[in-house]
């Protein structure tokens, strides 16, 4: 039985990645269930292959590499490798001088060197070891063998008596493991009827089943018969081991199981105070308490002693980890949590295209059930078709070949997914009798849900010049469709083939028809992707799939929605990638078919370009970092012809948005992994545009012929989670996959430099303020407003400089500490408190308070290391206090100077002519006007936003060093400078 019931790993003897130098034959670990291959189990059996040792890159702080066998001497109480010009007892590493370990290229050596970079940043680790914490840089061959060495020289860490005895009694198993097995027991006990301690293979089976979801019946049933044979025996009924045996086998997921050791300190089990710095450091959860991850952990621990102990075992951390409360969408967006009190226009609004066509789009079949998918997928915009029929009555093209009533099905699911306004998109080409008669059937089927000018306030009636809200419109019913203009005399007369109306509203639907899929056709005076922008503040527009092709093909949304346009008309009844992408869009506000612009696209006066290649200005670029770590239970592509049962999966992940942002990436192969396979890759992406921004995520077939989707998820950026985070796998259709999921980690944050992607390393911050690149405002050529514009230069680049030596000071610290930029400041003081820990146990720095900062105090001699890690505190400490102190002052100027520019806005035209400008440059000088005051405005918001940031980061600070026992308070608790418990107060007199 495997020892803890932990993992299997699987030594195969035919890749070469574990071997003597000096001969004999290779290696490789990999995790999987294959009969014939020798087991290997967590903490005690890293110990044991690293005792066997494996090949290791060792790389040198001048960028050379080095191939080393490594292995852990029998009495684990020190690593030697070979070759090596020292003679044995140089080439060795006492484990009692190593005083941590660190994974990825977190130290000085891999940062500082570009030609590393090839080398694979999860196969990476660090040993930090003696006095001075040195730096032994590792590589293995894949990320799995890097995790068993990262595991077995933890567990030595925190388990000092298993070095220099033999084994230690590492093999008595750890709290978790012992809770596990007698968890195990008792769901046996459970259904052992007899009591004889055995049970039938069918029952057995059938048990494991229940207790893993999502794991094939088929794969137990042959573990069983693999337990059997290799046992010689005649019977199938399973003892209470061999239960264990296999469901520790098949359901242990090893990238959980790495992850809990890691938070654990090799325990195999998480308590309250573990759970909450897991929820605060990683998921993002700041308010955690221990009340609350008590609670938790009742609910997701299978185990009585776990619930009773306040435990949370590997099984019921796997629970949590797959649970709704884990998964990539953030739950605040499965609800409406938008302002839906804005104009109509300031939405993207979902809406279909001749959704009720099964098949082409000439002869295809009508089918009401089309219409009734769109509406329950939360579409507010319809189109129906409407033709001269018989007897003068009109005939809807959606009710050729059907008995039923288009109109009523319309009114019957209009607001059962969604109770925002619904807009039915009229393309009737009647008699004037058939389109009265059209009308009566309309007041008829929708009675008082028919919008007409009545049913609104007085004031919004009429030619309004702004659009409702779709608060003020909740359960209308908008038609959509030609208009007579008001000089038309009489209750007659002809109208325009492009431009529409919603009916009494006086707002033009502009239709561009374009003859080929993914071409707009618009006016000449719209063909500024910049002025179709502006249209759209105050108009609202439709683009449609080409009327002329035949199949039901739709056009790329995201294409239409970054030039403002708000319906983007689909056929709902062609599964797709443009699908995928609409679906993702509007479940960012709780899939009710209405989603909020960008601020950019609504504001009175900004500046945006659909094709921006770069930042947008006054908005704060991001750096979004995805690490695929494992998918599980995947399925064979749907109506895939592959060659066997076994799947080749990949993942690609696909950034959507303006073009700056569109890119796409994809793991390695895991070939013949199953379909539970493990990746451990890391994509890094730069986000210029984060509101418009969709994350995509497909799973593909490698091995396949004709099919080779697997699954997919798209979410929109505003709404990823971060942290480790599970994300649930869709059909071709839209439906979930049972159980299939992607196991992910996200990290966002602000990019470092104002823009531009920079070199990793320390050295970024040596003279950053020279190579930095600062926003500058643009020449309007009026006189009177360049004027006022000018003062903003100097303001402008002191926030820029606050911001990014306040960002540059922290990245510093991080990297200091062992880690990415990504890291919080929570996990930074864990590293520099063991760092900080004197030989008796006690810290030899404290937390102080200096002018309302907190400041770490050195306690006694410190190490020439520690000291420059203390003094890169301090400098992070400076910077945001800087920050802090000076935010108000510069942001009050720069908001000075965009209040006395908005006052000549709507003199522009009068100042434009004045300067004799006219045509173009007229046209510029305004575009240039919407430009400055877009980036003033985005640079009082960055101040504003990074001065929270920075007493954020303080208040982490304070509770981290409190945690780590870095503070000496009669009560245990401080508040920082100017820092109440709320997020959000600031310091001074709170103008920003």
């Amino acid at each position: 039985m495997a020892w803890g019931g932990n993992p299997r790993l699987h030594i195969l003897t035919t890749d070469p990645s574990v071997a003597k130098v000096s001969g004999g034959r290779k290696k490789t670990v990999s995790f999987s269930s294959m009969p014939s291959e020798k087991k290997v189990s967590s903490a005690a059996d890293c110990l044991a292959f690293m005792q066997g040792g494996c090949e290791l890159k060792k790389v040198r702080p001048n960028s050379r590499i080095y191939s080393r066998f490594y292995t852990l001497d029998p009495e684990l109480a020190c690593l030697r490798w070979e070759p090596s010009k020292k003679d044995g007892d140089r080439a060795r590493l006492d484990i009692s001088a190593i005083r941590e370990v660190r994974t990825g290229k977190s130290t000085e050596t891999f940062l500082h060197n570009g030609p590393l970079d090839n080398l694979g940043e999860e196969a990476a680790f660090s040993i930090i070891h003696g006095d001075e914490y040195q730096s032994l840089d590792l590589v293995a061959l894949s990320a799995d063998v890097a995790n068993i060495w990262v595991t077995g020289l933890r567990y030595l860490l925190s388990h000092p008596g298993s070095s220099g005895g033999g084994d230690g009694g590492v093999g008595e198993g750890s709290t978790g493991s012992k809770m596990r097995q007698n968890w195990l027991a008792a769901e046996f006990v459970l259904v052992d009827e007899d009591g004889h301690g055995i049970v039938s293979e069918d029952t057995a089976v059938a048990t494991i089943c229940k207790l893993c979801p999502g794991i094939r019946e088929a794969k137990v049933r042959l573990r069983f018969k693999e337990i059997q044979r290799s046992k010689e025996k005649l019977t199938s009924h399973v003892t209470l081991e061999e239960f264990q045996e296999a469901y520790c086998e098949l359901c242990t997921r090893p990238d959980v199981y790495f992850l809990l050791v890691q938070l654990s300190k090799d325990q195999e089990c998480l308590d309250a105070q573990d759970l909450r710095l897991f929820l605060e450091t990683e998921q993002g959860l700041s308010l955690a308490t221990t009340e609350g991850c008590l609670e938790l952990l009742r609910r997701f621990e299978p185990s009585t002693a776990g619930r009773e102990r306040g435990l949370l075992g590997l099984d019921g951390f796997t629970r949590y980890l797959q649970s709704a409360e884990c998964q990539l969408l953030d739950p605040e967006h499965q609800n409406v949590c938008q302002d839906m009190k804005m104009p109509l226009s300031h939405y993207f609004i979902s809406a279909s295209y001749r959704s009720y066509l099964l098949d082409d789009q000439v002869h295809g079949r009508a089918d009401l059930g089309g219409l009734i998918r769109a509406l329950q997928a939360g579409c507010r915009c319809l189109e129906l078709g409407v033709t001269d029929g018989p007897e003068g009555e009109p005939l809807l093209g959606v009710e050729h070949g059907t008995d039923g009533n288009a109109l009523e099905v319309v009114n019957k699911y209009a607001f059962l997914t969604s109770q925002y306004p619904l807009l039915l998109y009229l393309c009737q080409r009647c008699l004037p009798s058939q389109q009265r008669t059209l009308a009566q059937h309309l007041k008829k089927v929708f009675g008082p849900k028919l919008y007409t000018p009545e049913s609104l306030p007085v004031s919004l009636g009429g030619r309004a010049t702004t659009l409702p809200s779709p608060e003020q419109l909740k359960g209308k019913v908008l038609l959509v469709g030609k208009k007579l203009p008001p000089e038309e005399e009489g209750s007659e007369g002809e109208v325009s083939e492009e431009d529409e109306e919603i009916e009494e509203l006086g707002v033009v639907l502009v239709v561009p028809p374009p003859p080929q899929p993914r071409r707009l056709r618009l006016r000449r005076e719209f063909e500024s992707p910049e002025e179709l922008v502006n249209f759209t503040k105050r108009n609202l527009t439709r683009v449609r799939p080409s009327s002329v092709r035949l199949d039901s093909s739709n056009p790329n949304p995201q294409g239409y929605w970054k030039g403002g346009v708000q319906l983007v008309a689909l056929n709902q009844q062609t599964p797709g990638a443009m699908l995928d992408l609409t679906r993702g869009r509007f479940m960012q506000n709780g899939g009710c078919g209405y989603v909020l612009r960008p601020a950019v696209m609504r504001e009175e006066v900004s500046y945006f370009s659909a094709q921006s290649q770069g930042c947008v200005p006054g908005v704060p670029p991001q750096t979004l970092r995805v690490k695929v770590i494992s998918a599980h239970s995947l399925p064979k592509p749907q109506g895939s012809g592959a060659k066997g049962e076994v799947i080749d999966p990949y993942v690609v992940l696909e950034l959507h948005g303006v073009p700056a942002d569109c890119t796409e990436q994809r793991t390695r192969t895991a070939a013949q992994n199953q379909d539970d396979p493990l990746f451990d890759e890391t994509f890094e992406f730069q986000v210029n545009m984060p509101e418009l921004a969709l994350l995509r995520f497909v799973v593909l077939d490698d091995d396949y012929i004709g099919d080779d989707f697997i699954g997919q998820c798209t979410i929109a950026f505003e709404c990823l989670q971060p942290g480790y985070r599970n994300v649930p796998l869709l059909g071709l259709a839209g439906d979930p996959l049972p159980h299939a999921s992607l196991f992910v980690h996200i990290a966002i944050t602000n990019r470092r430099g104002g823009g531009k992607a920079q070199r990793r390393g320390l050295s970024v911050r040596r003279g950053a303020r020279r190579g930095r690149e600062y926003v500058t405002l643009r020449n309007m050529g009026i006189k009177v407003l360049d004027d006022t514009f000018r003062p903003a230069s100097g303001p402008l680049r002191e926030a820029t400089d606050l911001r990014e030596d306040a960002l540059s000071a922290t990245v510093a610290f991080k990297e200091q500490c062992g880690l990415p930029p990504m890291a919080t400041l929570k996990q930074c003081i864990q590293s520099l408190a063991t760092r900080l820990q004197s030989p008796d146990g006690s810290p030899s720095a404290t937390l102080t308070l200096k002018e309302g900062y907190p400041c770490l105090e050195p306690v006694g001699n410190l190490t020439d290391a520690t000291r420059k890690l203390l003094n890169g505190y301090d400098m992070m400490i400076s910077a945001n206090k800087q920050l802090i102190e000076n935010a108000d002052g510069v942001h009050e100027r720069i908001a000075q100077v965009q209040k006395e520019g908005m006052v000549f806005h709507e003199d522009l035209p009068r100042l434009g002519e004045k300067e004799n400008l006219k045509g173009r440059k007229q046209s510029k000088a305004v575009e240039s006007f919407a430009w400055n005051i877009t980036v003033l405005k985005g640079q009082c918001d960055l101040l504003r936003g990074a001065k929270l940031d920075a007493l954020d980061a303080l208040r982490q600070l304070a509770l981290a060093c409190e945690a780590s026992g870095l503070i000496l308070t009669s009560d245990g608790h401080y508040t920082p400078h100017g820092l109440s418990s709320r997020r959000g107060s600031s310091h001074g007199n709170g103008r920003i």
